[in-house]
């Protein structure tokens, strides 16, 4: 059975990777309190292309 709660999963995207024009895609997967937080998460994550720590915005 699926587990009860207010935690749904979200995809961090990076914002600087499209503009780089570089090929292929940073992305993290994550969860958050859907009742707590309602606005799109934003959080520093490392970029492997780009070899820095970039700020990842939620998609969907």
């Amino acid at each position: 059975m699926a587990k009860k709660g207010n935690r749904v999963q979200v995809i961090l995207e990076c914002t600087e990777h499209k503009e780089s024009g570089l090929p292929g895609m940073s992305r993290y997967i994550t969860t958050k309190n859907k009742k707590n937080t309602t606005e799109r998460l934003e959080l520093k994550k490392f970029n492997s292309v780009l070899r820095k720590v970039t700020v990842h915005k939620e998609i969907k």
